[in-house]
């Protein structure tokens, strides 16, 4: 072992017994160590939890829409079997299953919600989507319908009860315009986990929607599910020579854009402000090296006149910023780690002693802190924080190789 190592790590250690200035150098330390671990267990946690929200907005949402979608111009798509064996075609298709989208209210005893009505079938649903994973009660095979959960809470409605549908195409006759009505029994309620899904979405069978929105055999379009999502946007350009010239198609990074792209930048915002935080406390190595220096004057010219180089010197002083900060990042991706793993139970715990909600429900897409961990996001974590703390290190230990020794020890 080098003798600048254990001269490093004897200042370093020996700050207990240290008294008067030495004891705050102590503290300054002490305190550029806590820093730094708190900057990196913060970071850690809040991009696991960046990427858990999206993983769980992409879970859910794929839950409940397709990776790609065929649909026609006008929004209606004639000849679906034949666009859906042609489109079945292309390698990367797994499912395909046709679907009627519109417009309509429900009603309920006192109680009226707009809602959109999808009109599925349910055997070739379950196989582009998760509803049958999200029943609460009742099965997709049942249908018609099934309405998602606080939907369901808002009209008072329990599997069983019949409620009416209302579309907003009427009938004109001689006196009036009287709108289309058909009563539908509750058979199935599913709850998502997404609000918006949730609170708006009811499934029906699709040739009941054909019939009240008449639509014949057309339907709005067809849902894909393809081998691996990461690829629809290419799936979904390679699917233009697989379709005639009136239909289209589009995929779920187009249609929920937004949802991904803002958590996507809020991830990348969050990741500079909190390596501020971790940069703050690296550079507060600078002040406690600098005082460090001061106070070793008489040390580093006694090691000068016995032949230590300048680098020697330097090395001594990065070494023991080096440490300090080794220290507060081992603690901070211990705690961090371990926090981003249990975040889960974390949580809970504090809502409930606290008898808080962070995440409401009706306000958040998602109403549960998920947490990813990412060891990528880890190890670029440490090595950004490590990097900050070596800089750090620099010019204290600069100026301690550029102490003239005869000018320390003139007093000493």
């Amino acid at each position: 072992m080098s003798y600048e190592f254990l001269v490093g790590l004897r200042y370093t250690r020996s700050k207990r017994r240290a008294q008067g200035g030495n004891r705050f150098i102590s503290f300054i330390s002490m305190v550029s160590m806590l820093g730094i671990a708190l900057g990196v267990a913060a970071l850690i946690v809040v991009l696991s939890v960046m990427n858990g929200f999206q993983r769980e907005l992409r879970t859910r949402i794929l839950g409940v829409a397709s990776h790609v979608q065929v649909s026609g111009y006008d929004g209606e798509l004639n000849n679906w079997q034949r666009v859906a064996d042609e489109v079945s075609k292309h390698p990367r298709v797994l499912a395909s299953a046709p679907f009627v989208q519109a417009q309509g209210m429900l009603s309920f005893d006192q109680s009226v919600r707009g809602s959109l009505i999808r009109g599925v079938l349910p055997d070739a649903e379950d196989k582009v989507a998760d509803f049958a994973q999200h029943m609460k009660s009742g099965r997709l095979e049942d249908l018609p319908p099934g309405l998602g959960a606080d939907l369901a809470r808002a009209l008072h409605v329990m599997p069983g009860d019949k409620v009416t549908l209302i579309a907003p195409q009427g009938l004109v006759t001689p006196a009036a315009i009287l709108p289309r009505l058909k009563q539908f029994q509750v058979v199935g309620i599913f709850e998502v986990g997404m609000f918006e899904y949730d609170s708006s979405l009811a499934l029906i069978h699709m040739q009941d929607a054909q019939t009240l929105y008449r639509m014949e055999d057309r339907v709005s379009g067809v849902r894909l599910k393809i081998d691996d999502l990461f690829a629809a946007p290419r799936v979904s350009h390679e699917l233009a020579k697989y379709l005639d010239a009136d239909a289209m198609a589009s995929d779920w990074t187009r249609s929920h854009a937004n949802f991904f792209r803002a958590v996507q930048i809020e991830k990348n915002v969050m990741f500079i402000i909190l390596l501020l935080i971790v940069a703050v406390a690296a550079f507060n190595i600078v002040s406690t090296l600098v005082m460090a220096v001061q106070d070793k004057q008489a040390d580093i010219a006694i090691l000068r006149t016995l032949g230590a180089s300048p680098g020697s010197i330097m090395a001594i002083f990065v070494i023991q910023g080096a440490l300090i900060g080794f220290i507060g990042l081992g603690l901070g991706v211990a705690g961090g780690v371990s926090l981003a793993l249990n975040i889960d139970v974390v949580v809970p715990a504090i809502e409930r002693l606290l008898g808080i909600q962070f995440l409401s429900k009706d306000v958040y897409y998602i109403s549960d802190l998920p947490s990813e961990l990412q060891w990528g996001d880890v190890i670029a974590i440490t090595a950004v924080s490590f990097v900050l703390t070596l800089v750090a290190t620099l010019y204290p230990s600069w100026r301690a190789s550029r102490l003239n020794p005869a000018e320390a020890l003139r007093y000493e």
